[in-house]
């Protein structure tokens, strides 16, 4: 059974406060950019089916973006993209674009719950949850909308750079990516800092 429940919303909303769940997708792709989201879920609103992103089928994911962009009070992300973080590196990158979209809501949250244990620089209150894409709603429906906006962008890199399979693994390190940039280089969208592109 899903231990992924409304608790920590109800919380704040409880006491008349606003929380927004924050996440992000693409740490570990040795191309493209790393994406944040930050989602104020509404109260009167209820989404069913939120789950962690990987736990969800691309169509169900699609699904819910769709679902989210329409149900939820605000949302918004934030995109860093490979040269970025190879100047400032993935984590900075990471915490970088998870401001970005916490900055980029229309409201501004009482309190943001964030996926991971890191927080962010901002001054706003906050709150990590380790593995809290399994637990808080606000911060599933964030993965969601971070990994369908990332995954969006690696498709329409795979138009432009069709060589390298990015339709097929988003950037990921598979074994056919390493073979196709020992075949033909790192391309502009190459995260040249990561082990496995630049030192090939």
């Amino acid at each position: 059974m899903s231990s992924l429940t409304l608790d920590y919303e109800n919380q704040l909303w409880d006491k008349g406060l606003i929380p927004a769940g924050v996440d992000e997708a693409g740490r570990g792709p040795l191309a493209g950019p790393v994406v944040a989201a930050s989602v104020i879920l509404s109260k009167e609103n209820p989404i069913d089916g939120l789950n962690d992103s990987k736990a969800l089928t691309p169509r169900k994911r699609s699904l819910l973006y769709d679902i989210i962009s329409e149900k939820s009070v605000s949302f918004a992300v934030g995109i860093i993209e490979n040269d970025v973080i190879d100047e400032i590196n993935i984590l900075q990158a990471t915490i970088k674009a998870m401001e970005s979209s916490i900055l980029g809501l229309n409201i501004k949250p009482d309190l943001v719950y964030i996926d991971g244990n890191r927080p962010t620089t901002l001054e706003i209150k906050q709150q990590t949850i380790v593995k809290g894409d399994t637990k808080c709603q606000s911060i599933a429906a964030a993965s969601i909308i971070a990994k369908v906006t990332r995954d969006r962008i690696m498709e329409k890199m795979d138009e432009i750079y069709p060589q390298y399979g990015f339709l097929k693994h988003k950037g990921y390190p598979t074994k056919a990516h390493y073979e196709a940039i020992i075949k033909y280089g790192p391309c502009p969208v190459h995260r040249l800092s990561f082990n496995g592109v630049s030192t090939i």
